[in-house]
């Protein structure tokens, strides 16, 4: 229920001139519209951000002239101006709460806000998300202009004392007014709601007090620069009463008296906490992009390099096994190597550049799995509970890698959580609408959330501005490479879903991830190689790479295989090649080279005009956007085993 102000008989006026002020400065637009679709009241921004000339608005004015000044200047696209005007007055006569986004025709984005007021109409906020700064300016510019408004509309304010204060009792901001010496006159609901502070009696309301000293502390400047005459405009986090902490946006504006002193103050302060959360998660991302191009770029290079590294080892380790130095050197030497080819995976994971192979996975029965897996290794005193509904959830999503990502993000939770300590996971169906998307980064619609949350000591802000950096942990040195989230957040990236982090120092942390959602299908029946055949046997296999020493290599394993190996080091020699040559029984090419043709021509040209009887494509990092359909993609180092198997999985 909200609180009213009874003022004494004299006040109304200057009080009502008052609020109308304080709704022009707003740099959102706010329109309200009564149960007959009739204007009842505005502010100034309404018709700057919705470009409508000023004599449109006026007491009384009719909903359908502004629809259908839209629909004539072509603001909703093609269509007959009539039947666009009907459906929306149609969907405005049913007073439904809405939140939208619209593109303009001047590229402008508005955030459209309505909301009912009970008997008494609809409240609409239009808010320009382009361009968030510029109150301050447009408060100071429009003075004069707001004075004379108010001043002629004082008499309708006087007989609509209720609705204006109903008005602003809906208003999804703090709306306050005190005077010179800083006592309230003036609370809307929004102060109850936040801080249950008493709005009926606004001069026993204290600001040190419902703020408390430290924020109290931040604000007070700001008080003495606007109790001088400077409006003011300033971001700060504060505490609600029921423990929330937001990020705000207050600006206090001075009305000045006749004579010029200040007489009292208006304030309007903003909940700006998902506007910054969605800004600091496009910077991250935007960082984090440019790290995976320059990782990616760096885990090519080095998986060429590790190619012939493990390949020379492998066949040396295999021409000479009584030589004791072969246990002594080459076998460390090796297993070194095969550790760096996994590191190097983590790496392709973080930039996005890693093979996928998804299908639709029921992610209850997989978080069961992973539950069974983790508990033989957690402490007998921490709680590990999966809760919410068990309700079957489907991705689409490589089950293998989201497997070892809800491992991963256990495992980090074990290790923050203290003794008595618990996890939860949770799988859940939602639907992603537009704008949390957008702040996500990720396509709306149907999709899966999992959360994994511990009571543990959580994080602080520098550490969750680095949780996703390749080797950054806060782990002791020798626990881990610091690649755990890097991976995590790479494959859900490149699997189109995303992922959020949320904690505090000793509030614990939740991580999310947003998944997309697949329907039920069979599991796909995982593929054997034959065995390979002898010298010769298989027939002829152009090997096509730029790198000298990977050739080498690579060309060791065909002959294995039983392949007579015809080798180009380009891509247009490859070309000439194929057309010179008959009889290729394979293509084996490298997808990155230089020279202007790359891989994925030469694989193209082989197929389209029949010149090999199979194409394998082989990269150090294989992106999904540089494949061939229907040809395999070898990812460097390969074993031999796993060549057949490519090989083979292209007769079929």
């Amino acid at each position: 229920m909200s609180h009213h102000l009874s003022p004494p008989a004299e006040a109304p006026l200057a009080r009502y001139q008052t609020l109308q002020a304080g709704l022009d400065l707003l740099d959102q637009g706010l329109s309200i519209f009564d149960g007959a679709l009739r204007l009842v009241a505005w502010n100034a921004a309404y018709c700057r951000l919705l470009e409508f000339p000023q004599d449109m608005a006026y007491l009384g004015a009719p909903f359908e002239s502004f629809i259908r000044y839209n629909a004539n200047r072509g603001e909703y696209g093609p269509g007959d101006p009539d039947d666009l005007v009907a459906r929306r007055l149609q969907a405005a006569r049913a007073f439904e709460p809405h939140e939208i986004e619209r593109t303009r025709p001047d590229g402008r984005v508005l955030h459209i806000r309505g909301v009912p007021v009970p008997g008494h109409g609809f409240v609409t906020l239009y808010s320009d998300v382009t361009a968030q700064q510029a109150a301050e300016g447009i408060i100071r510019r429009q003075n004069a202009e707001l004075e004379s408004r108010v001043a002629a509309r004082t008499q309708d304010l006087q007989r609509s004392e209720q609705r204006v204060r109903l008005i602003m009792d809906s208003i999804p901001a703090l709306v306050a007014y005190s005077d010179r010496e800083r006592g309230y006159q003036y609370l809307n609901r929004g102060y109850a709601d936040w801080f249950g502070v008493d709005t009926s009696r606004p001069d026993q309301v204290s600001a040190r007090a419902f703020l408390g000293e430290a924020v109290y502390a931040i604000v007070r400047p700001y008080v003495l620069r606007a109790r001088a005459g400077e409006a003011v405009s300033f971001e700060y986090e504060l505490s609600t009463r029921a423990g929330q902490t937001l990020a705000v946006r207050t600006s206090i504006i001075p009305e000045l008296a006749a004579d010029g002193s200040v007489a009292g103050f208006f304030e309007l302060t903003f909940d700006i906490t998902e506007q910054k959360r969605s800004q600091e998660l496009i910077a991250r991302a935007q960082k984090l992009e440019a790290l995976g191009q320059l990782t990616g770029g760096l885990a090519h290079d080095f998986n060429n390099i590790l190619t012939v590294v493990i390949g020379n080892l492998a066949a040396l380790a295999q021409a000479r096994p009584d030589d004791p130095a072969v246990p002594e050197y080459v076998q460390p030497a090796l297993d070194a190597s095969r550790r760096g080819a996994e590191l190097v995976k983590g790496l392709l994971s973080f930039a996005r550049r890693q093979p996928l192979k998804a299908a639709s996975v029921e992610v209850s029965a997989l978080i069961d799995s992973v539950a069974r897996l983790v508990r033989r290794s957690l402490p007998e005193n921490l709680r590990l509970a999966i809760v919410g509904a068990r309700a079957p959830a489907h991705a689409w999503i490589d089950a293998g890698l989201l497997e070892q990502a809800v491992l991963n993000l256990v495992l980090n939770a074990r290790d923050a959580v203290r003794p008595g300590g618990r996890i939860e996971i949770s799988a859940t169906q939602q639907v992603l609408e537009e704008p949390a998307a957008q702040a996500l980064q990720m396509a709306p619609g149907p999709c899966v959330r999992i959360e994994v949350q511990d009571d543990g000591i959580g994080m602080d802000a520098q550490t969750l501005a680095h949780i996703y950096e390749p080797f950054f942990t806060t782990k002791q040195p020798g626990s881990g490479t610091g690649l755990g989230m890097a991976m995590v957040y790479g494959f859900i990236k490149q699997s189109g879903g995303a992922i959020d982090v949320r904690s505090r120092p000793g509030q614990g942390t939740t991580v999310s991830l947003w998944l997309p959602a697949g329907m039920a299908d069979e599991a796909e029946a995982a593929l054997a190689g034959p065995d390979a055949g002898a010298p010769g046997e298989r027939g002829l296999a152009l090997l096509v790479d730029d790198d000298t020493q990977v050739r080498r290599v690579v060309r060791r394993d065909l002959l294995t295989l039983g392949y007579s190996v015809l080798e180009a080091d380009n891509g247009a020699e490859a070309l000439r090649l194929l057309e010179r040559t008959d009889g290729i029984a394979l293509l084996l090419s490298d997808i990155m080279m230089p020279g202007g043709v790359d891989g994925r021509e030469v694989a193209r040209a082989a197929r389209e005009a029949g010149r090999a009887r199979a194409v394998v494509l082989m990269s150090g990092f294989a992106p999904g956007e540089l494949r061939v359909p229907g040809v395999p993609v070898l990812v460097k180092p390969f074993t031999p085993t796993q060549l057949l198997q490519a090989i083979e999985a292209t007769q079929r």
